[in-house]
């Protein structure tokens, strides 16, 4: 599991202060696949489309401050095994702070939106980089990280829970944006309703569920995302375990440009934390002229 370095409460007599308890903990993601694609040689990958996960490490923490109230801290940067390199700006994956107690909880910084979210509460394949959903239809038509957002998180009440989250225009280039998400989860069932709008710039929705029937996972969604233009129309899948492997067939059409992708995902668990993975890909291309097909296996370890 993760390797936590804890930070142990220090107790100064002199002042009668006893310090807050805190930890800090190393973790982090290896992903590479093989993949070749319509019209390119294979290739390797291990931060692209083909990639069940972009690699990565972190460096999160938190302190408890007493009275249910705590503070936490996220930095998270991308690496590529196939050269070593990482993105120009080094946590670019995450670098916020938040204040949390039993009201719920505030963060501030560069984070996941709530869109990508309540996207993930139904999306089958754990939001995989090669998913089909965002690759049609965006997280509720945006991409999956906003710069300088201000969100709050309601406590979860009898499987509910809700995220807003706002980006002050001087932040984004002179245009604010408005993010939110309502997510239900009880039992078999998993639901999320999304909406995100950018001032003068259209607004976008989406309704997605998920639903368990024993051991197979059935998923559907209905998309509207106007205000990026990517698309209107509709994602349907379903997912099976057998053993230690865990079968995914998925689908995503997008109505307005008559364009369909689909997904077939086998991932084999070979423990915990370390899984090997095969996909197949079907890109409807939209209105371009072909479409385009790819294949990839790959190994994950988390850490």
């Amino acid at each position: 599991m993760f390797k936590k370095i804890t930070l142990a409460a220090v107790a100064t007599a002199a002042c009668g202060i006893s310090a807050a308890q805190s930890s800090v903990t190393l973790y982090g993601v290896a992903d590479v696949a093989l993949a070749k694609t319509t019209g390119q040689e294979a290739q390797m990958a291990s931060s692209s489309t083909f990639n069940n996960g972009t690699s990565r490490w972190g460096v999160r923490g938190v302190e408890d401050l007493g009275g249910g109230l705590k503070a936490a801290f996220n930095f998270e940067a991308q690496v590529g095994l196939t050269n070593g390199a990482g993105a120009s700006n080094m946590f670019s994956r995450a670098a916020h702070l938040s204040l949390a107690g039993a009201w719920g909880s505030v963060k501030a910084g560069r984070s996941l939106t709530p869109s990508y979210y309540g996207t993930s509460a139904w999306e089958l394949t754990g939001s995989a980089n090669y998913s089909v959903v965002s690759s049609q239809f965006g997280y509720g038509g945006l991409g999956s990280r906003h710069n300088a957002e201000l969100s709050y998180a309601t406590p979860r009440w009898h499987g509910w829970s809700a995220t807003a989250g706002h980006v002050f225009a001087a932040d984004n280039g002179g245009v604010g944006k408005k993010d939110l998400n309502v997510i239900y989860r009880s039992g078999p069932l998993s639901a999320a309703l999304v909406y995100n709008k950018l001032e003068n710039k259209g607004k976008n929705l989406s309704l997605g569920a998920a639903y368990r029937f024993g051991a197979i996972k059935l998923a559907a969604s209905l998309q509207d995302a106007t205000g990026a233009q990517l698309g209107r129309g509709f994602t349907v899948g379903a997912s099976a375990p057998l053993g230690p492997l865990t079968l995914t067939l998925d689908a995503a059409r997008d109505t307005r440009n008559k364009d369909t992708d689909v997904l077939l995902e086998a991932k084999y668990a070979l423990s915990k934390r370390t899984q090997v993975y095969g996909v197949l890909l079907h890109n409807g291309a939209g209105k371009a002229p072909q479409s385009v097909r790819s294949a990839a296996v790959g190994v994950r370890h988390n850490f």
